[in-house]
């Protein structure tokens, strides 16, 4: 596990488009694939949370292209996902990942 760990953490960055992004299912869809978290990911706001608590690393950077479509098209996921991206970083700062909102 902490091989794997550590081969994904080798990415310094990520880069979401997130601007074609039409329901909550289609992003959490695009947060599985580009942040490889597991098959058995629930798909929802707490399983996220678990699995960049638990079971995968976050890259330094992430960066979401496409913000205010998303903060337009989907205005509570766009609030809870910044939500959990801020939480994070404040209780695991060794662990910080610097998010951009483009």
């Amino acid at each position: 596990m902490m091989d794997l760990l550590k081969d994904k953490s080798s990415r310094k960055q990520v880069t979401l488009d997130v601007s074609h992004i039409q329901d909550s299912k289609e992003l959490h869809s695009l947060l599985k694939k580009e942040l490889d978290l597991p098959d058995f990911y629930g798909m929802n706001w707490d399983a996220f949370w678990d699995a960049i608590t638990g079971l995968v690393e976050l890259p330094e950077i992430l960066i979401f292209e496409g913000w205010d479509h998303i903060e337009r098209k989907l205005p509570e996921d766009s609030q809870t996902l910044m939500n959990i991206l801020k939480d994070f970083n404040e209780q695991y700062p060794l662990w910080k990942c610097q998010v951009i909102y483009k």
